[in-house]
């Protein structure tokens, strides 16, 4: 794209969150301007003002996401949206903010000390011995590495240039090899279908996580997450990678495969032998592993239970200790702007649910849908869909969280479903960006190799998510519904 382009585009994109912060406040004005309804509190229609303006300066962006919550926690008192200021200003300190803090803690421990590269290039030459292999090579790297690394662009970043190397050894040309589509293709799905296992993978889902327990009282953790979304991550994975091979008719006997084992071990080699640093790493995340996966026996072990997020915390303690731990703090890469969005989001859609305005809200759009007519399992399923592909209208998942999963809750509540089952399946979804380059940084990263264009992505993109829906949908009434 030219300059011109570029700069008619950014001048574009202004003029519309321009537009978006008019009517943002507009609408701020109009609602606390008007009769309080029949039914419904002057808390929430206050809380509605505001949950209204927030939601539309988010998603067009005319000032940060950050600064946005900021004005929102500000005003939540200063207009009587909640009688204590401590309910807004607490949100910063919810357990689960502590859990992002640690996991971005946790990541940068990992990029520090070299383990995840090395752990991704030890996979890929054990496995990667031919084409096909050297894609379910990467597929494996991507969800074992999600463990390691809960970030989805550290994981990018840490993979792209692997992935160049393979088909540059491999002789693939950019834009015309089908090989060349297919692997980079699916490094973007794969990364997707891997985080939406491991729930620290992104922030989106903590968030989630933390609507879900803070409105239906569960103490839902690591373990329930990975325990409901693994089988849908790895069916969704394996279907897609059949169908994409397929589609694609890569040739099993490309040239190379040889040359570029050597290469990706060379570049293991250069690593040297496993630092101190490595081992300390791996194994602080050895025993958050777990202590995540054994929280149910804290109690008979110790006396005690060690909660997810006191599991993260002291994760993050140890990574940072003197002596024993593997980061300076002033190395951690804490993403700041994200926490105060977080605390922003939750303290809008508490306010909102608390005062009875989502209930309201919720409860006339039941009525003018139908919705309290249609059987449980097509609202669910409709549900589903629309977390998923709802990407393609709301890029930024912390954004499509804050909208859709307070939502949903209020929704079952309101049909008298279990919200819980329905609540984490939609959940599962918020990752599923993958279909154009725009849509996440893992995107733009696979998308910079050159080996796809847009349409491509669009094309296997949409497939994918078809595909993840259905798998969802089908967990949703059988798996979730024996778990949660």
């Amino acid at each position: 794209m030219d300059k011109g382009k570029t700069l008619k585009k950014s001048k574009k994109n202004g003029k519309g969150a321009t537009i978006g912060g008019i009517i943002a406040i507009l609408l701020f004005i109009v609602i606390m301007s008007m009769p309080t309804p029949e039914g419904m509190t002057i808390e929430g229609k206050k809380s509605l003002a505001i949950f209204t303006f927030a939601l539309i300066m988010w998603v067009s962006r005319p000032i940060p996401i950050y600064q946005t919550s900021i004005i929102s926690i500000l005003l939540l008192p200063l207009i009587g949206a909640v009688k204590d200021q401590e309910i807004a200003f607490g949100t910063l300190g919810f357990d689960i903010i502590w859990l992002m803090v640690a996991a971005f803690v946790l990541t940068s421990a990992i990029n520090e000390t070299n383990l995840g590269k090395r752990l991704a290039l030890t996979l890929v030459t054990k496995l990667g011995r031919t084409p096909k292999g050297t894609l379910v090579a990467l597929i494996l790297t991507n969800f074992v590495v999600a463990f390691f690394v809960p970030s989805t662009t550290a994981r990018a970043a840490l993979l792209v240039p692997i992935v160049t190397v393979l088909l540059e050894v491999y002789k693939q040309i950019p834009g015309k090899s089908k090989f060349g589509k297919l692997m980079t293709l699916q490094g973007v799905q794969n990364n997707a279908f891997a985080t939406s296992m491991v729930i620290t993978a992104t922030s989106a889902q903590v968030l989630a996580l933390g609507f879900i327990n803070e409105m239906t009282g569960s103490s839902l953790g690591y373990m329930e997450w990975l325990l409901g979304s693994l089988p849908q991550a790895v069916i969704t994975s394996l279907l897609v990678f059949i169908i994409g091979y397929k589609l694609y008719k890569v040739e099993d006997e490309l040239k190379g495969s040889s040359e570029s084992n050597s290469i990706l071990k060379k570049q293991l080699d250069d690593l040297g032998p496993i630092s101190a640093l490595e081992k300390r790493a791996a194994a602080i995340f050895v025993i958050t592993l777990l202590l995540w996966a054994t929280g149910n026996y804290h109690e008979q072990w110790f006396g005690f239970e060690i909660s997810t997020e006191q599991t993260a915390v002291l994760s993050m303690l140890l990574c940072l200790l003197p002596k024993i731990g593997v980061i300076e703090w002033k190395k951690a890469d804490i993403k700041w702007d994200l926490m105060i969005f977080s605390a922003g989001a939750y303290a809008v859609g508490n306010a909102f649910n608390d005062s009875g305005g989502a209930s309201y809200i919720i409860g006339g759009l039941v009525s003018a849908l139908g919705l309290e007519t249609m059987n449980h399992g097509l609202v669910a399923v409709i549900l589903i869909f629309t977390s998923i592909f709802s990407h393609l209208i709301f890029t930024s998942k912390t954004v499509r969280t804050t909208i859709l999963i307070p939502t949903i809750v209020t929704l079952a509540q309101t049909l008298g479903m279990d919200p819980v089952p329905i609540a984490m399946a939609c959940s599962f979804g918020i990752s599923y960006t993958i279909t154009l380059p725009p849509h996440s940084k893992v995107n733009t990263l696979y998308f910079g190799t050159g080996y796809f264009d847009v349409s491509d992505q669009l094309k296997l993109g949409l497939l994918a998510c078809l595909i993840a829906s259905i798998t969802i949908s089908l967990m949703y009434f059988t798996w979730l519904q024996v778990i949660f």
